[in-house]
This record gives C-alpha cells, structure tokens and sequence, in this order.
C-alpha cells in the first residue's frame, strides 16, 4: 500500500482525516508535493488550495494560514480555516471576492490593504476548491 495518513484540523474541527496517496499544499515557499516516505519536515501554510488524491480520485480543501508536519508517514495540517471544496457556497465566496475587489478598487484612506488583499485571496481560494482546481494561485 502507497498511501499515508493525512489530517486537516481547523479550531473547531476534524476537517479530513483520510489515507491517500498525494498531497500538494500551499506553503509559504510554494506548493509541496508530500508522498508516502516524505523525509520529516515542518513548515508554514499558505492560503491557497490542498490539493490530495484518495483511491484514483483528486480532492480539495480550501485553507487559511496554518502549519503542517510530515512524520512517520503522516501529514497534519493545522490551520486558521480549512473547508472541503464540496462543502462550500459558492455564492457566499463569490460575494466575498466582490467585497475584496470593491474595497481594494476604492483605494479609501482607512483602507487595510493587507487585509482586504486577504480576504480577496481567501475568496479565490475557496473558489478554486469548490471548482476542484488544484492550485491555490
């Protein structure tokens, strides 16, 4: 068997808890690819799209700020946000992402541009996963 353990927790839940085959996650350096075997590694999530392939099939889930660890073949990602992509609306993301775009087109004096730019890549990325695409870009 070519598969390991890979969890996804957020504050308030188990958000996957599966043996798969791949993953690719956004950490802060750029995307990581983990397979069975990985040497230990530890290091800080992105915002973006994990992408993961359960039996054949690929996955994903949408996640926020966080840090992940590869030992022992398994992989835990620990994370501000983490959603499965079948699980979110879509319509909600899509009026976030307007929200951010509005506000960073404004350009108001009060404006919290790092903020705003984060909420509009959250929205992108929730987007992506609902869409099943893999890169959290």
């Amino acid at each position: 068997m070519k598969s390991f353990k890979l969890e996804i927790v957020n504050p308030e839940r188990v958000v996957v808890s599966e043996e798969v085959e791949s993953v690719v996650l956004p950490a802060v350096d750029g995307f990581l690819g983990i397979l069975r075997n990985h040497v230990p590694i530890f290091g800080g999530l992105d915002i973006g799209v994990i992408r993961y392939r359960k039996e054949g099939k690929s996955h994903t889930v949408a996640c926020n700020l966080g840090v992940f660890e590869m030992r022992e073949n398994t992989l835990r990602v620990l994370a501000d946000t983490a959603e499965r992509g079948e699980d979110i609306d879509v319509l909600r993301a899509q009026e976030a992402k307007k929200r951010a775009e509005r506000r960073l087109q404004e350009k108001a004096q009060d404006l919290d541009y790092v903020r705003a730019e984060l909420a509009l890549k959250r929205a992108i990325a929730r987007l992506k996963a609902a869409a099943g695409e893999g890169k959290g870009r």
